[in-house]
Order: C-alpha cells, then structure tokens, then sequence
C-alpha cells in the first residue's frame, strides 16, 4: 500500500509538472501569394512592353527563397529562367538586392562567390509591411540594368492583405 501511496504521488507530481504552461513566442510572419506573384509579374511585363524589352525571364519567390510563379517572354535565351530564379533566391534571402551583393564581389569581396548564390544584378526583395515577403528575379532583357528596372518597377505596385 505504501509503494501505491509513493507511486500516485509521483505520477501527481510528474502529471502537473508537464501539464505547467509554458510562454514562448511566436513570431508572425507574412508570406508571398501566387495572387501576388502573379500581379507583380504582370507590372514587370507591362515595364517590358513599354521600355522594348527584347525578352526576359521573370521569377517570383517566396520569403525562403522557394519559387512561387515564373513567366519567360517570348525571344528569351534559355538559362534565362533559371537565372531569374536564382536571383530571385538570393534577393530573399539576404533580404537585400542582388546588385549590392554583386557591387560587393567587383568591390573585393570575392569570397562571397563561395557562398553558393547568384550574385548578379536583377533580383529584388519584395517587402510588404516592413517585411521580405519574397523576392522577384528578372533574367534576359537587354541589359543587367533593364532587368533590374524591370524588377525594381515591379516591387512598386500595392500590396494589401488579400495579396498574401
């Protein structure tokens, strides 16, 4: 009787122990949409179209990096998806435009080439609400400064909660 007494303490004991809440918190946090992606795809096209843009791959990706939608012109090269992608990538997730980082490589920095990302001007963060929601990659205009002002004129248009 004495061990029953024991044990059913102990199993009281252990039973509030891990039934104590516990206080954590949770970070809120904001994803890009294909709604979104796709609008912000639709203002690099029209920023294309307007500036003779001869072709061009434009990627959208998410805040880790993940692909959310991609379209690619007509009289674009190839590698030109896959590019776009990869700028897109490495937009998102150093939340800071691919053209920092490559000014950072031509400037010196040629380490960061090991890092494993591409840094080449035409990726983007897209923020929405003080936040990197994703990022858009634009390969294959007529120049690495086109892509970028394609880019650029996409992440311009609002945004709202329905977008996301």
């Amino acid at each position: 009787m004495n061990l029953f007494k024991k044990s059913f303490g102990l199993i009281i004991i252990a039973t509030l122990a891990l039934s104590t809440v516990v206080n954590a918190q949770v970070i809120s946090t904001k994803n890009i949409s294909l709604n979104a992606a796709k609008k912000i795809v639709a203002e690099a096209v029209s920023f294309a179209k307007a500036n003779n843009a001869p072709g061009g791959a434009i990627a959208v990706v998410d805040a880790g990096g993940n692909l959310v939608y991609l379209e690619r012109l007509d009289n674009t090269f190839a590698a030109a998806s896959e590019v776009a992608i990869k700028k897109a990538n490495t937009a998102a997730l150093f939340k800071a435009p691919s053209s920092k980082l490559e000014n950072a490589v031509n400037g010196g920095r040629q380490a960061l080439i090991t890092v494993g990302h591409t840094f080449l001007q035409g990726g983007v963060p897209i923020i929405f609400e003080g936040q990197v929601v994703g990022a858009i990659g634009v390969s294959g205009s007529a120049s690495a400064q086109q892509d970028e002002d394609m880019a650029n004129a996409a992440v311009k248009i609002k945004l709202d909660e329905k977008g996301f």
